[in-house]
């Protein structure tokens, strides 16, 4: 096949029929839609593709940046897009928490705002939101970017209505039930709404990953509420999946079927898994099922050996903040926000360890905090207990959820410690003294600890 123009190998790509030895259903045809063999390695190579291809050639005749909000598969397709057409490209995240991502798209030259990291317990307070700094970007520089909004663009869904969802049909005919991972939803919102149109009956299966739990390119329960695409009632079941479940189905991919498959991929065949089974041993007549494998494997090396250090004969930390239960992490010491205060108020010796983002602690934070991050904290945590036992610790998230998991681990440890109830929002809405950082703080930070002086 001669090729021209890259763009002419985004689109129909693979359907993969497993074997029922593999997926061990009775009843149900069972097959995954490779979108990892597309040219930029994923399911967003359609949507990039779609997004750019009406006005890609005006952008580049009139000078202007693309700007975009992405953590990984998005920003890969549109930067070789741009990259093609001679457009810069400008990518604004505080997501990406898998270093090849990151690595990647400077091999691809890309121009990255990467802003500092946002907690995974979510902060209503954080001023550090990419869409808002898009827009102040572009208020302040009328004209100069193109922004392509892939949470709000309706392009994103047309893009896998017009391929994704008519190249499933065009293999195998109308499915019954339509499975795929939850990012900015239009891959499933796409090709389900044409799969719903040639069979009426079938079912949508969303698919996000486990509170607390990491899945690349898939969201928790939490995140959905930022995709202005999403749409709740347009699923008929939403299944939850974790870490461990997904990377059990990812390697069966891989090493059963030959299917360089990455994590997200993984949680898609987990729901699969979890949803249609039950369904299958009441069935009476044969069914089809299909699921989105959205890229490979490996853009997420450092992401599988910190989640799975044993497949690359790593000792695995068994005393991890990781694996705090959570059951542990409900029965960890907590304290109200007037308790907080009063201990903020005694004399004792008191660490408030503020865990969230770094410009929402800049902007605002309980008097005397230090800022580390949940991420940076988890790592700490790994390495030892940074804090005495003559000291009292108080961890502060958004919301009151991940401080727990470190106040159990650190309790365990025998640190006097406890995690603040509704965390900062609660202390902030309460009326509680604050403060933030200014550059005259910072100034003196410097000068008292010689660092950056």
């Amino acid at each position: 096949m001669l090729v021209r123009h890259v763009t002419e190998l985004i689109g129909d790509t693979p359907l993969f029929e497993i074997s029922p030895e593999i997926h061990g259903l009775k009843n149900i045809d069972l097959y995954a839609k490779l979108e990892l063999l597309n040219p930029f390695g994923s399911v967003k190579d359609k949507s990039g593709w779609n997004v750019l291809k009406d006005d890609i050639e005006q952008i580049a005749r009139e000078g202007k940046t693309v700007i975009e909000s992405s953590s990984g598969n998005m920003a890969k397709a549109m930067q070789l897009i741009c990259s093609i057409y001679g457009v810069n490209f400008k990518i604004v995240t505080n997501r990406i928490k898998v270093r090849e991502v990151k690595q990647i798209l400077q091999l691809l030259g890309a121009q990255l705002d990467e802003l500092p990291g946002l907690s995974e317990c979510p902060d209503p307070t954080d001023p550090n939101d990419p869409i808002t700094f898009i827009e102040q970007q572009m208020s302040k520089e009328p004209g100069k970017y193109f922004h392509t909004s892939q949470y709000t663009n309706e392009r994103n869904i047309h893009a896998h209505y017009n391929t994704t969802g008519q190249e499933i049909f065009n293999d195998v005919g109308a499915i019954d039930y339509f499975i795929g991972g939850l990012g900015t939803t239009g891959s499933t919102r796409g090709a389900g709404t044409f799969l719903k149109e040639k069979n009426p009956d079938m079912k949508n299966i969303g698919v996000i990953a486990a509170k607390g739990h990491l899945l690349p390119g898939i969201r928790n329960q939490d995140e959905m509420y930022e995709v202005g695409l999403f749409r709740k009632d347009f699923y008929d079941e939403i299944v939850v999946v974790d870490t461990d479940e997904s990377l059990d189905a990812m390697l069966l991919m891989i090493r059963k079927c030959g299917i360089l498959a990455g994590p997200t991929g993984g949680g898609s065949l987990a729901a699969a898994f979890k949803y249609l089974r039950n369904i299958d041993a009441q069935l009476t007549e044969r069914k089809k099922a299909a699921f989105i494998v959205c890229d490979r494997v490996e853009w997420y090396l450092s992401y599988l050996q910190k989640a799975r250090p044993s497949l690359f004969a790593l000792a695995e930390k068994e005393d991890s903040v990781r694996k705090v239960s959570p059951e542990r992490q409900e029965s960890a010491p907590q304290i109200t926000v007037d308790e907080a205060h009063r201990w903020l108020e005694s004399n004792e010796p008191l660490v408030i360890v503020d865990m969230r983002g770094a410009l929402a602690f800049k902007a605002l934070h309980m008097p005397g905090s230090i800022n580390i991050p949940t991420d940076a904290l988890d790592e700490i945590a790994d390495s030892g207990v940074p804090f005495s036992n003559n000291q009292r610790v108080l961890f502060v998230c958004p919301t009151g959820d991940q401080s727990k998991r470190l106040a159990a681990f650190f309790t365990d440890k025998g640190v006097v410690c406890a995690s603040l109830i509704g965390g900062f929002v609660a202390w902030r809405d309460a009326g509680k003294p604050t403060e933030k950082v200014t550059k005259k703080k910072a100034r003196e930070a410097r000068e008292l600890t010689g660092v950056g002086a």
